[in-house]
Order: structure tokens, then C-alpha cells, then sequence
């Protein structure tokens, strides 16, 4: 018996209040649009309504709080996020699934949709780190470029211009240049 077999335990259920559109985005830094948005692109559920029609949430704000901690602090773009709702999603539809079947091709065939998944998901990761190093790399370059400088000015010379790679030299601006416009 695997992992997969066992039951998942429910969540504690909390009664929490339902919370208002306007309240959920002051909560969590995000504007009503944003929210309307993402339910727009699929991203959330929509919102249960109230007598009054207003929008009410509950479980959602953690979604919406995982969804805007990609967006922000990973920097994943609403379409890989969205790949990952998904792939959340099959997760625990596997998982169901699996524990429905004793059939050993069936029970393949959902590993390895699960495995494409994960495989998918570190791909994404892996090039999202390669872009970090780059962009890294092009900073540690600019620092150094500056640190040069300071050298050059503790010993009393005239920074001298430097050759910056992907960077295209700009000509000498000339007195006269101003005076065109």
C-alpha cells in the first residue's frame, strides 16, 4: 500500500466569515478588479453572491494570497500560474482516482501523468532559475563596473568610459546638442 492509497485527512473547517470583495482586497494588497480578473481568466472560482449580489469569499483568500505570492515574489506569469491551479487540481483528482482503482494500467497511466506534471513543473522552475543567474549576473557586472570606478576616482584619476557588454557605446554628447530643440 502506497501513499496514494491512504485516505487524506480532511482539514480542520473553519467558520470564518464571509468577506466581502472590497474587504478581501484591502486584506491582501490587491485591487476589486484584479480579483474579478482572475476569476475572469479561470483562476479563482467565482465568488458566492449575497442576498445583496455583492461577491463573498471565504476559502478563497488563500488562494488568492498563494496566487498573488507567485505572481509577486516568484514572478510567474498568470498563465504558469494557472498551469500550476491545474496541475494542484489533477493532483488530487489522481489521487481520487487512484484510490477508486485496483487496475494496474489504470493506476499507471495516472503516475505517469502525475510524473509529466512534476517534470513540466521543473522544467518551468529550471528556466526561471537560468533567467534569475542572467539577470544576476548582469548586476554583479554593473556593480563591478561601478567599483571600478571608485577605484579610479581614490586615485585621482578621471573615470575612464568602459566598454559594457550588450550595451551599445553612445556617441559624445556635444554643447550644441542641447541647443536644437
Amino acid at each position: 500500500m502506497s501513499h496514494l492509497d491512504q485516505p487524506s485527512t480532511p482539514a480542520a473547517v473553519a467558520t470564518a466569515p464571509l468577506l466581502r470583495i472590497q474587504e478581501v482586497a484591502a486584506m491582501l494588497g490587491l485591487t476589486t478588479r484584479t480579483i474579478r480578473y482572475y476569476e475572469e481568466l479561470g483562476l479563482l472560482e467565482p465568488a458566492g453572491r449575497s442576498g445583496g449580489d455583492y461577491r463573498q469569499y471565504d476559502d478563497d483568500i488563500e488562494r488568492l494570497r498563494f496566487i498573488k505570492g507567485l505572481r509577486d515574489d516568484a514572478g510567474f506569469s498568470l498563465a504558469e500560474i494557472g498551469q500550476l491551479l491545474e496541475d494542484d487540481a489533477a493532483r488530487a483528482r489522481n489521487r481520487a482516482r487512484f484510490r477508486t482503482t485496483s487496475d494496474a494500467a489504470e493506476r499507471r497511466a495516472i503516475i505517469d501523468d502525475a510524473l509529466a506534471r512534476v517534470d513540466r513543473q521543473i522544467d518551468s522552475l529550471r528556466e526561471k532559475m537560468g533567467r534569475l543567474s542572467t539577470m544576476i549576473d548582469e548586476a554583479e557586472d554593473r556593480r563591478q563596473h561601478l567599483l571600478t570606478h571608485i577605484a579610479e576616482i581614490e586615485a585621482g584619476a578621471e573615470p575612464a568610459p568602459h566598454d559594457q557588454p550588450g550595451r551599445a557605446a553612445r556617441p559624445p554628447r556635444s554643447a550644441a546638442a542641447g541647443t536644437d530643440r
